[in-house]
């Protein structure tokens, strides 16, 4: 049997220890569920009626019944515990990563209020609006916000290599290797790999690069889970498995303890283009393809327009307090103007605060040649740019030098969230699938912006500019958004 590392545990124990703790942190999910709803239900009865006895009024057939609005209070408590529970927002699939729990929180509301709704309109329920159209969107703000405090939780955990599923990956040495990688990237999604079985090879010992043990035998499989302690098993390629074992596979695991996953050669695919679709058996997964026109487009533009013009005027003081410390701190203009690559290949100037000295485009090649950047080829980055006024770096750590391209969003050169606007020189360095990051405006920020800043290599950009190509969403661009702040806040990766 192969010893495991002391961040797991190895054999059926931890099959078990897997199922604990996705019992425990559900009741713990319950517990704070019902906390909160008690809070924002009742507190919302007590602000609306104070603390004396009020009845809500039933006429039609029902003349003359009446409920206080307590055990009103405790009805809708108990109605909301249930559809939070019935739409599987405690489960373990959509916990950790995602937007997936937040939708199924606001859905199961959604549905709540609707239920409310009809009730009191077939019965003629006599509600005070105000006690429901405050009790409603509070309780959801709050129950997301509660669940995002547990997400961070989870996070630490997971990244220390707990409340996580044991995975055991099955497939070439080529694709297990690939998938590990994957998910040793993201250890908030909660896939833990504890070993590897390639089946059509004759690899021993340890998976390339990693710590992680191998097996060679398929039909051995369940030796191999319990010596690993797995509870997951991930099938990585299907090249040398056939359906038949598959199959046979799925048979073989352990129901309610054991899972099987499969991992389709699909890659950067964002959860809402997919959709599986079982046809004699067969479970299909349909791909919607991107769409870059129609009410989409328009949706997003009118999110830019609202949103710049709201953060112009919120952040007026401010930008009046940069334009002066600027003007009084260097010499030169206040405003930076450099021309980027567009959407479809066009060009616009881009507008920032100047945080360079007015000669940096002269003394770029020099620094060039010093080989300062951070191993990244196409965009030059460094960290101690002596280009930098003392004001600019400080703009740049908080990356307020950006603000002025809220006006290239309103002008419509640019989007609050999108790639990177690169300049001419490293679209001439571009590879021919790259040029897709011009099938959308480029913003701002971005998903490159918020997964790791200058930090990142360019492979790392251009794989995240791309996905949010092929995947965007309004939905997406609030949370990218919000991650923004939460980054500038860190300051990670700002230079």
């Amino acid at each position: 049997m192969i010893e495991q590392e002391a961040h797991g545990l190895a054999g059926p124990g931890a099959v078990r220890a897997t199922s604990d703790w996705r019992r425990r942190y559900a009741y713990a999910l319950v517990a704070t569920d019902l906390l909160v709803l008690i809070w924002v239900i009742f507190g919302t009865q007590i602000a609306w009626f104070g603390l004396t006895s009020s009845d809500v009024e039933i006429s039609g057939r029902f003349n003359g019944f009446a409920l206080s609005y307590s055990t009103m209070s405790v009805l809708i408590v108990v109605a909301w515990m249930l559809l939070l529970g019935i739409f599987g927002t405690r489960s373990y699939r959509v916990l950790g990563t995602g937007t997936q729990e937040y939708r199924l929180i606001a859905d199961s509301s959604i549905r709540l209020f609707g239920i409310v709704a009809i009730v009191a309109f077939l019965f003629k329920v006599d509600f005070a609006r105000g006690y429901i159209l405050i009790a409603f969107p509070l309780g959801v703000v709050v129950l997301l916000f509660s669940r995002w405090m547990w997400r961070q939780w989870l996070g630490v955990k997971r990244a220390q290599g707990e409340y996580s599923s044991r995975v055991l990956l099955v497939g070439s040495e080529e694709s297990t290797t690939y998938l590990a990688k994957e998910l040793a990237r993201s250890p908030s999604a909660g896939y833990l790999v504890v070993g590897a079985c390639i089946p059509d090879g004759s690899v021993a010992g340890y998976l390339k690069d990693t710590s992680i043990p191998c097996f060679i035998s398929i039909d051995r499989l369940d030796e191999a889970m319990a010596s690993t302690g797995a509870d997951t098993v991930v099938i990585a390629s299907s090249e040398s498995l056939s359906a038949e074992k598959i199959r046979e596979i799925s048979w073989g695991l352990e129901p309610g303890r054991q899972h099987l996953v499969v991992a389709p050669s699909l890659t950067d695919i964002g959860g809402p283009r997919i959709h599986t679709r079982p046809v004699a058996g067969l479970p299909l997964i349909h791909v919607e393809t991107p769409r870059y026109t129609g009410s989409k487009q328009f949706t997003k533009r009118a999110f830019d327009i609202a949103a710049s013009l709201m953060l112009i005027l919120v952040l007026s003081p401010l930008l009046v307090i940069i334009i002066l410390t600027v003007r009084l701190t260097s010499s030169g203009p206040v405003l930076f103007r450099q021309e980027r690559v567009g959407i479809n290949g066009s060009r616009f100037f881009m507008l920032k605060f100047r945080s360079m000295v007015t000669n940096a485009e002269d003394l770029l090649d020099q620094l060039r040649a010093q080989h300062h950047d951070k191993g990244n080829p196409v965009l030059f980055k460094m960290e101690n740019d002596p280009r930098v006024t003392p004001i600019g770096r400080v703009l740049r750590r908080f990356s307020l030098d950006e603000l002025p391209q809220l006006f290239n969003v309103l002008r419509g050169n640019m989007s609050l969230v999108g790639p990177r606007p690169p300049l001419e020189r490293e679209v001439d360095q571009y590879d021919p699938h790259v040029h897709r990051r011009f099938l959308v405006k480029p913003g701002i920020t971005g998903l490159w912006q918020v997964s790791g800043r200058s930090n990142l290599s360019w492979e790392d950009t251009v794989r995240l500019d791309l996905y949010y190509v092929e995947n965007w969403s309004i939905t997406g661009d609030i949370h990218i958004l919000w991650r923004t702040a939460r980054a500038v806040i860190g300051r990670n990766g700002a230079y």
